[in-house]
Formats: structure tokens, C-alpha cells, sequence
């Protein structure tokens, strides 16, 4: 029996709407210590690592490993029929062929339950090695939505730049060039507004606005993002869910300007 009981239904469907557009399905791995994804997106591009730990839950239980394959579309679609504040459990039986999503109302008066057909899927499980970064900045979410949508109107792809004095975004196309810079602020008062640079070596890395512009997606998860780089490995941006766990993307830096998108 798996059982996964959520007070807030909101924070799942901010999840499902920072995977959508990249997964199209995904295994989700159920087991004890809580509810895991790994996958790439369709184009093998960028890597996609979710991770809800159990004792994030309102009540969870799962008698033995599951996985389940799931259709990410589906599940938005299911998870737009509850309302912010009702109750979301997700229920499955072992060896389940489908799983139930039920969803409750503040007052009890209302109880809906969905049912939805798993699908199978041969994904092995990819190996994340643990790295060391170069450098690691974290800063507001919203600035960082923000920068990745403005550059991207003046270029395909935006280069990160990490030095004492900040982190910069620049980006440049037909139209011309666009340049942020953040200054690492010293604004300890109100962590959630602060930039925050660690680094031990510069770095300087492009990436694919479009992939970018997809990560952003779950920004209203949390009010900082980190982002953790170093030169030759993928970018990993992080947003952390709540007290429940994180989602962390990774993306490779683009080699030269003639790489395809």
C-alpha cells in the first residue's frame, strides 16, 4: 500500500508546472524515505531531479518500493480539479496499474477522487555524481525569472559570468546586447531579497535560453534559487519545496555559438 497525504494541493500543482514542459512522463520512485524523479527532458538535454521526503507529508506510508510511470500531462490536468486549499492524497496498492488522486475540502463537505492509468516505462535511474562548484550564487527567484526572460528577447542563449564583484547575465542576437549585473549584497536582514556569491574561481558559462526560461517555471516554489556552476559541467539550478524537498535542474553549457539549439 502507498498512501501520500498532502495539506496543501497547491504545492503539487506548482511542482507538476515546473516539470510540464519538460517531461512529458516520468517514474516516480516511492519508496520509505519519500517520492523521487530523475528523467531527461524529450531532447536529452537537460536533466530534471525531484525529490519530496517523506516526513514532508501530512501523513505517508509505502509498504514496498514502487515505481510508478506516470503521464505528466495527465496528472496537471487532474491536479487543476482540486481547489488551493483542499487536502491532496495520492493512493496506490502494491503492483498498482493505476494510482487515485483524493481531494478534499477544507470542511470535509466535498470529496472528489480521480483514478489514472499508470504507464510503463524502461527509465534506469541516473547516477548524479556529487560535484564540488566553482562557484554557487543564490538570490531572489523572481530576479532570476525576470533576467532569463528579458535576455532572452535579445538572444538564443544567455552567458553567466562569476567574479568577486558579482554574478553577470549578458546576452546578445541581432538586435544587439542586453547586460545585468548583481552585486553581491550584503543585506543580511532579509535573506530572501539577497545575492549571495561563493566562489572559489571565476567562472564563465552560456546556456540555452530556452531551457532556462523552462527551470523558471518553479520559481513560485520558493523566493531564492541557487544556482551552482563550474566550468565544463551542467549548471545546476535549485529551487527548494517548502519543508518537503527540492527540484533541482541541470544543463549542460553550450560549447560554441554553432552548437545546435
Amino acid at each position: 500500500m502507498f498512501e501520500a497525504r498532502l495539506v496543501q494541493s497547491a504545492i503539487l500543482k506548482k511542482v507538476l508546472d515546473a516539470i510540464k514542459d519538460l517531461l512529458t512522463e516520468a517514474t516516480f520512485e516511492c519508496s520509505d524515505s519519500g517520492i523521487q524523479v530523475q528523467a531527461m527532458d524529450n531532447a536529452h538535454v537537460s536533466l530534471v531531479s525531484l525529490n519530496l521526503r517523506s516526513d514532508g507529508f501530512d501523513k505517508y506510508r509505502c509498504d514496498r518500493n514502487l515505481s510508478m510511470g506516470m503521464t505528466i500531462a495527465c496528472m496537471s490536468k487532474i491536479l487543476r480539479c482540486a481547489g488551493s486549499e483542499d487536502t491532496v492524497t495520492l493512493r496506490a496498492v502494491d503492483n498498482p496499474e493505476n494510482i487515485t488522486f483524493i481531494f478534499e475540502s477544507p470542511n470535509k463537505e466535498k470529496l472528489a477522487e480521480y483514478e489514472m492509468k499508470l504507464i510503463n516505462m524502461d527509465q534506469e535511474h541516473l547516477g548524479i555524481p556529487e560535484t564540488s562548484y566553482s562557484c554557487v550564487v543564490k538570490m531572489p527567484s523572481q530576479e532570476f525569472s525576470r533576467i532569463c526572460r528579458d535576455l532572452s528577447q535579445f538572444g538564443e542563449s544567455i552567458t553567466f559570468s562569476c567574479s568577486k564583484e558579482g554574478i553577470k547575465f549578458s546576452a546578445s542576437g541581432d538586435y544587439g546586447q542586453a547586460t545585468v549585473k548583481l552585486a553581491q549584497t550584503a543585506d543580511a536582514d532579509n535573506e530572501e531579497e539577497a545575492v549571495i556569491v561563493n566562489m572559489q574561481e571565476p567562472v564563465k558559462l552560456t546556456f540555452s535560453c530556452r531551457y532556462l526560461n523552462c527551470f523558471i517555471k518553479a520559481g513560485p516554489l520558493c523566493a531564492q534559487v541557487q544556482l551552482s556552476m563550474s566550468n565544463d559541467v551542467p549548471l545546476v539550478c535549485e529551487y527548494k519545496i517548502g519543508d518537503i524537498g527540492h527540484i533541482r535542474y541541470y544543463l549542460a553549457p553550450k560549447i560554441d555559438d554553432d552548437e545546435e539549439n
